[in-house]
């Protein structure tokens, strides 16, 4: 890096200056001073480069000759070391230490005792006062105690009572020992109380369910109950003490005692209660629709403990099993079912429930009377004046007489102010009898007010009476200048919508690429310019 400097040096010094051309060679040598500039810097960078690595390779070659030297002082202590440890070479020390150890009831445990120099000395095992060994010799009778791989002891087949400390101990005359403890970890278990696992209470009242746990550690316990796939569901109590308030059937069932410690898997143990309560009766169908010559079955299911008996009635009177009248029982559903229906066989049927608690009594009808009409229109109307209505009763005779009402119904957000009712008497068409017993129906009702509220109602008649009033059906009419309906007009509204922030997200985007060409053409075009202006003026 000298002899580079010199020569820069020595190049700048031999360059002749004649006094007539002084000032034109100073301005001939500032060129490739300026040239040279870069080459310079290069070669300074270069130089604080090499002056660093300079300096950390002293600073590594000092670092290892400390290090040299540090080893030098250490060996002199180990060395001035020796003469105090030749001393205490011949008495006996312990080369393991003292632990806690956890181990599984019924596993294998090995407690370490490796001593060195013991010369003469007696190494014995004791655990509290009872010596288990001495030197090579077994003292103790359990069998599940031996020595292994010189004094270390092993205790098989472990039991919780093994738990405690063991004492290795040198007999000499310091009596030095080393202590270990024992923890012994057993899995839990869990009983139920009482033992049997099966407990009565009547409906109303309280229960508690018991049940008691044990291991080490001390399990932690908690309470489930068993769903109908035989599966827990979730939590439902913590402790040994589960208490119910005011129980209800539905309580009845298996809960499931749970004791876990970490130790093993989880244990249970199941548990049944059951819950005693007077019969509660329900029924699929309160109006049964049915004709002469077709077949009914009408259902009952009940629920008691203990289990109720079931006797079925028709106006009041018993019902016997016959060729066309057949009861069946199927778990808590009870069926009676008439075949060949007769005029006669029209009319209240209950079933009754009787068990030590007390009784229960649901009514049903069966009919030949046509079923309540059901409505299929929309809500909204499409015409401002009319609306067409669409209704369907189930009948197994003709239909005779169809009534239809309808009023208008004043209303804000505050009230409701009914019309009065127009009533309408309809023809059914004839229908043939292997025709579905589903009649179909619809009437347009005309001179209606735009984008107002109505209500109708529809009741028909066949050779049996009149059926019970169908529900009030609510309906809007159209608007005059609505095509289409609000809730139509929500999707179109809405798809409009998406197209018109698709269309006008696109314009504030990036530019167009044909743009973006023409603005590189023209900055082309004026660089080139500027560059020819450069020239022409002799700057460039």
């Amino acid at each position: 890096m000298k002899i580079i400097s010199r020569s820069i040096r020595r190049g700048a010094l031999a360059t002749p200056t004649a006094p007539g051309i002084r000032k034109s060679s100073q301005r001939r040598n500032r060129v490739p001073l300026k040239m040279n500039c870069p080459i310079l810097i290069v070669i300074s960078l270069g130089w604080l480069l090499h002056a660093h690595a300079g300096s950390g390779g002293f600073a590594v070659e000092a670092a290892i000759s400390n290090r040299g030297s540090n080893g030098r002082s250490m060996s002199n202590v180990q060395q001035s070391a020796v003469a105090p440890s030749t001393l205490t070479a011949t008495l006996p020390r312990f080369l393991s230490r003292g632990h806690t150890y956890r181990a599984v009831v019924g596993d294998t445990l090995v407690l370490p005792c490796q001593v060195e120099n013991l010369g003469n000395f007696v190494l014995l095992w004791r655990r509290g006062t009872n010596v288990l060994t001495a030197s090579n010799i077994m003292v103790t009778r359990d069998e599940r105690v031996r020595l292994i791989d010189g004094y270390n002891l092993e205790i098989s087949d472990l039991e919780p009572q093994d738990a405690g400390d063991y004492v290795c101990q040198i007999s000499d005359k310091i009596n030095r020992d080393q202590v270990h403890t024992v923890e012994i970890l057993v899995p839990p278990s869990v009983r139920a109380i009482p033992t049997s696992g099966q407990l009565q209470a009547r409906k109303g009242g309280p229960i508690t369910l018991e049940c008691k746990g044990s291991g080490n550690p001390v399990p932690s316990i908690y309470w489930t109950k068993k769903s109908g796939a035989n599966k827990s569901t979730a939590r439902i109590g913590d402790g040994p003490i589960l208490t119910l308030e005011k129980l209800e059937r539905q309580q009845a069932g298996v809960y499931q005692c749970t004791a876990d410690n970490g130790v093993g898997d989880p244990v249970t143990v199941d548990m049944r209660l059951d819950v005693l309560y007077p019969p509660d009766i329900q029924v699929e169908k309160s109006w049964i629709h049915s004709g002469e010559g077709f077949e009914a079955k009408l259902v009952c299911i009940v629920y008691a403990d203990p289990v109720a008996t079931v006797s079925w009635y028709q106006n009041s009177f018993p019902i016997q099993s016959t060729d066309r009248r057949v009861m069946n029982t199927r778990a808590n559903r009870h069926t009676l079912s008439i075949r060949h229906i007769q005029q006669e066989d029209f009319g209240n049927y209950s079933c009754v429930a009787d068990n030590s608690l007390g009784r229960s009594r649901k009514y049903m009808e069966l009919s030949g009377r046509p079923g309540p009409a059901e409505f299929y229109s929309p809500k909204w109307g499409r015409s401002p004046d009319s609306y067409n209505l669409t209704w369907k009763i189930d009948s197994y005779p003709p239909l005779e007489e169809v009534r239809l009402l309808y009023r208008r119904v004043l209303m804000n957000d505050t009230y409701q102010q009914p019309g009065r009712w127009h009533d309408f008497i309809l023809t059914p068409e004839h229908r043939p009898a292997s025709e579905p017993l589903t009649h179909i129906m619809s009437y347009t009702i005309k001179n209606l007010h735009p984008g107002a509220y109505y209500e109708a109602i529809v009741q028909a008649k066949n050779r049996y009476g009149w059926n019970e009033v169908s529900d009030i059906f609510q309906f809007i009419v159209a608007n005059e200048h609505q095509d289409i309906a609000p809730e139509d007009a929500e999707v179109v509204a809405s798809s409009k919508s998406r197209s018109n922030s698709a269309s006008v997200g696109s314009l504030p985007g990036s530019l167009p690429q044909s743009l973006l060409l023409h603005t590189a053409l023209l900055l082309a075009l004026a660089l080139s310019n500027c560059q020819f202006d450069r020239r022409r003026l002799g700057l460039g």
